[in-house]
């Protein structure tokens, strides 16, 4: 092969062996990071590497690629962890539409549901890294130790320590269906501005987020308990629900509404829920991430 055919054909092999991996190793940096602007960022400097390395000595891709990701983003989360510092108010993972990207590169749905994502935040980067690899991806243990350069002992470790925190901080959740009817229930009591159905539907426990990092009307403390959540909702109900649109969407794996008003997006809402009842309420009105869930649907 002459010296040119072979650079060109190399890279063009190169982009072929990337872009049949990328739903992966993006599913991986999302999960990781808990942000499709850092994810795609991320994977552009995973693309520059992969051009300038000596692919005539990568014996497996896949498995290059995959460590080069995962490393990349143990070092971008611990300084996304300093920049969240100063955001203002509750910081939530950025949502996306996985009606239309149902995996989001998973062969496996773990790690995608947002109050996983958020549950993740607790994790250090080696232990969440770990954790996503065995659970989102189902990679041995052998290959996630020669990621984080660990022993494969020390792998089963973290990934058992990871599940512990997580199921410790998580209730079973309610199947997708009863996911939406409780949704529903919520916002006719929401919008009728009635506590006591509120307080029925809580479990007692029950914590609402927003995420607005400083826009006018996003709560910037949690509110927890449910009376104090309850009240909370119907207090700000009457200058928010008027003349909203409400449109149903699939925000990481589970049913969303998205909130409107002339055109406009005001919040994106979920919750979780278990048997206790509706546990948490997530409300997404920061306007970038409103506009990048927005994007993920091909809407902008």
């Amino acid at each position: 092969m002459h010296a040119e055919q072979g650079k060109d054909g190399g890279l063009d092999q190169a982009a072929s062996a990337f872009l049949a991996l990328r739903p992966r190793l993006f599913g991986i940096g999302y999960r990781m990071l808990g942000s499709v602007a850092e994810a795609e960022d991320l994977l552009q400097e995973v693309w520059l590497r992969w051009q300038k390395t000596d692919r005539s000595v990568v014996t497996d891709p896949p498995a290059f690629l995959a460590r080069t990701t995962t490393r990349l983003a143990i070092n971008v989360s611990r300084s996304a962890r300093a920049r969240r510092e100063t955001y203002v108010g509750p910081w939530l993972p950025e949502p996306v539409d996985t009606g239309a990207d149902p995996a989001v590169g998973a062969e496996r749905g773990e790690a995608l549901e947002l109050a996983v994502l958020l549950l993740l935040e607790k994790l250090g980067p080696a232990e969440r890294a770990a954790y996503v690899l065995r659970e989102a991806f189902d990679y041995p243990y052998g290959e996630i130790a020669d990621i984080l350069q660990v022993s494969a002992v020390n792998t089963r470790q973290m990934v058992s320590r990871a599940r512990k925190r997580l199921s410790a901080g998580r209730r079973e959740a309610v199947d997708v269906a009863e996911h939406r009817r409780l949704l529903e229930v919520f916002l006719a009591a929401a919008r009728a501005g009635d506590v006591g159905a509120l307080e029925d539907l809580f479990a007692e426990d029950v914590v609402s987020y927003t995420d607005g990092d400083g826009i006018r009307g996003a709560a910037r403390i949690p509110v927890e308990g449910d009376t104090r959540v309850a009240k909370f909702i119907v207090a700000f109900g009457p200058r928010f629900w008027p003349g909203t649109h409400l449109e149903w969407v699939e925000a990481n794996g589970r049913p969303g509404v998205l909130i409107s008003r002339d055109g406009t997006d005001l919040a994106l809402l979920t919750i979780e829920a278990a048997a206790q009842g509706i546990g948490t309420l997530l409300w997404f009105m920061n306007p970038a991430k409103l506009q990048t869930f927005a994007r993920s649907r091909g809407l902008s």
